[in-house]
């Protein structure tokens, strides 16, 4: 019996940077968000009907690699991910270019949730991962044909992970996630009794 596979799904994940200074980097990143924050009122008044008991500036100032330098180095070394990533899927950009469109906060206190979504009118998201404290949450993707297996019976509990219908990744400080856009994903409460920061972005081509 041969048996094929096809249609695959990738995760990108990786280190931001192996070079040295990255803590100083990301310590500059967790005080910037929390400026942000402390500043973006609009951002508050939105978070608390559409991200309740957490922030995100979302809603407010999702282009902060356009207003703020350390944003924006955040933005070049992020490309370099991309290009990677984008390579591996075989994305044809040899005459295009490719750009950060959206970059926002997030910060998740105790039991705040991020339900199922997806990031339209963008190619490639991803989240690069400012704080996160023991048992914080993680980030589960769903397998985009989920709603295809109309009479599929369960899977196995020892299932391969290529065969589950959800898959769940660490959030771990550092590490920048990466995926296509049309992938759905949530963050299922947080469990840390400190805040789980993170940086979310999308990016476009043209």
């Amino acid at each position: 019996m041969r048996i094929s596979s096809w249609f695959p799904t990738f995760i990108y994940y990786e280190k931001l940077t192996a070079a040295s200074g990255a803590a100083r980097f990301n310590s500059e990143l967790l005080k910037e968000s929390y400026q942000i924050r402390d500043y973006d009122e609009e951002g508050r008044n939105w978070s608390n009907s559409n991200y309740p008991g957490g922030y995100t500036s979302y809603g407010s100032m999702a282009q902060l690699h356009k207003f703020s330098s350390t944003f924006a180095e955040l933005e070049q070394r992020l490309n370099k991910h991309v290009k990677a990533f984008t390579q591996h899927l075989e994305m044809d950009l040899r005459k295009h270019k490719f750009e950060m469109s959206d970059c926002w906060v997030n910060i998740m206190p105790k039991q705040v949730v991020h339900s199922l979504h997806l990031h339209p009118l963008s190619f490639i998201s991803g989240t690069y991962y400012v704080r996160t404290p023991p048992n914080c949450a993680k980030i589960k993707f769903e397998d985009p044909r989920l709603s295809k297996f109309m009479a599929a019976p369960p899977k196995t509990p020892d299932s391969k992970p290529h065969n589950r219908q959800f898959i769940t990744v660490p959030a771990r400080t550092g590490k920048v996630i990466l995926f296509e856009s049309w992938l759905r994903h949530e963050v299922s409460a947080n469990q840390s009794r400190q805040d789980r920061v993170s940086i979310s972005f999308n990016y476009h081509w043209s």
